[in-house]
């Protein structure tokens, strides 16, 4: 669907969250998390068409800013340095209607490869 234009979005900083609402009336709630974990970067998607990328620990990871790129997308930076992915209006759509399956598939992911979502602690 590329065809979809955001009518606001909004950071709420106090969840960590990214709120969109879209003029087709859909309305989603996007996890600061799941959108790095998710993020249409060549890091996390994979070079040339190389596989995606697990990417672990960042259940507390935030968004610093949100940055307008042209008329078709947004910039996410997080706090943990990731500021390369580009987010399209319709790639942000796609992350909304299928959050619940892409959330499981990475939680499943995550177990399987014996990582979690927790940033590693240093022992001392």
């Amino acid at each position: 669907m590329s065809d979809v234009w955001p009518n606001e979005i909004k950071l709420v900083r106090a969840t960590q969250t990214l709120e969109i609402e879209f003029d087709d009336g859909t309305h989603i709630a996007l996890p600061a998390e799941y959108l790095r974990v998710e993020s249409p970067s060549a890091e996390v998607q994979g070079h040339g068409g190389g596989p995606k990328q697990l990417v672990a620990g960042k259940r507390s990871v935030a968004i610093v800013a949100v940055e307008p790129v042209g008329n078709y997308a947004v910039r996410l930076r997080f706090d943990d340095g990731h500021d390369t992915g580009l987010y399209s209006w319709s790639y942000l759509h796609l992350l909304g209607r299928e959050q619940d399956k892409r959330w499981a598939e990475y939680l499943e992911r995550l177990d399987a490869a014996g990582a979690r979502r927790d940033p590693a602690t240093s022992r001392a």
